[in-house]
């Protein structure tokens, strides 16, 4: 083997300390949050809290359940996510994949009409009259089908798929496959990877997603979502003193946590499920890029 130079050691030694700082300001700020969430409330107020609770407890997060809407947001938000994610990736393959045929005489102005959408919009107020004269108002479906299909994941899609050989499209059909068929037995799993990328595109976007419960669902308890609750609380505890905060809440019941212990905890509920779920597709973006490097 090749003895290692000194200027490769240097080399090593300054690409090893580089990762490690950036991997320390990377993840300082979570840890910091989550250090303040496990952390008792009061004394968190005196500082110096960094990435150890100084007084481990678990009353921010007992304080945050319990407060009554919280539950119903989680299922309502689990329910949108999992449904808007699934129907959105069907639906923009789909396109994509009829985009992509070459057989398909008007593809060229369709894919045009997706591309304009993405620099032309109407602005809130056409979305929102829209979105009311459709029935909408108050509606599991708002959160579903106005962004069914997006024109960015479309075109992603369509890159992909336009590497996959048209020899087993036109095999699949001498064999007597429909375009059904063969959209869902033979392009959909080659698109494995590009399609796990969107998915978590889309389950990110919806689980972050508030603004639209505020416009098209504040009025309706039953379909408020778990973002929309943390916005709530925050923007009650930024405006509220402690005091008010606390009777705003519930007038009847003596909280145990200031309003910044019980932000932190909310931001690590809402931010624990999406990191769980990167492991699952992350063999999908390693498999992305070996054949990526294959290709080249």
């Amino acid at each position: 083997m090749k003895r290692k130079t000194t200027g490769d050691l240097v080399f090593e030694v300054f690409n090893y300390l580089l990762m490690m700082i950036l991997t320390v300001v990377t993840l300082y700020p979570f840890l910091h949050v989550l250090a303040v969430s496990l952390n008792d409330p009061y004394d968190t107020v005196k500082g110096g809290i960094t990435i150890f609770p100084r007084k481990f407890t678990l009353v921010n997060y007992i304080e945050t359940l319990n407060y009554p809407q919280i539950p119903w947001a989680v299922l309502i938000t689990v329910l949108r996510t999992v449904i808007g994610t699934f129907a959105g990736v069907l639906s923009t393959a789909m396109v994509a994949y009829v985009i992509n045929r070459k057989d398909f005489i008007a593809r060229k102005p369709v894919a045009m009409m997706f591309i304009i959408t993405m620099y032309v919009g109407g602005g809130l107020i056409p979305d929102y009259m829209l979105i009311r004269g459709l029935g909408l108002m108050n509606n599991f479906l708002v959160y579903i089908l106005p962004g069914l299909i997006s024109p960015f994941n479309v075109i992603v899609i369509k890159s992909y798929m336009e590497g996959i050989p048209p020899d087993l499209e036109e095999s699949a059909m001498i064999d007597g496959a429909n375009d059904f068929l063969i959209f869902w037995k033979i392009i959909l799993p080659l698109c494995a990877p590009v399609v796990a990328t969107i998915s978590l595109f889309i389950a990110v976007g919806h689980w972050n997603s508030w603004f639209d419960t505020y416009l098209y669902c504040s009025n309706e308890p039953r379909l408020t979502t778990l973002q929309y609750e943390l916005q709530k609380i925050l923007s009650n505890a930024a405006a509220s003193s402690q005091i008010d905060y606390y009777s705003n809440l519930d007038p009847n019941r003596t909280m145990k946590v200031t309003p910044h212990s019980l932000r932190m905890a909310m931001t690590i509920i809402v931010t624990l499920p999406i990191l769980f779920v990167y492991p699952f597709v992350q063999k999908y973006f390693i498999h992305g890029m070996t054949i990526g490097a294959i290709k080249s």
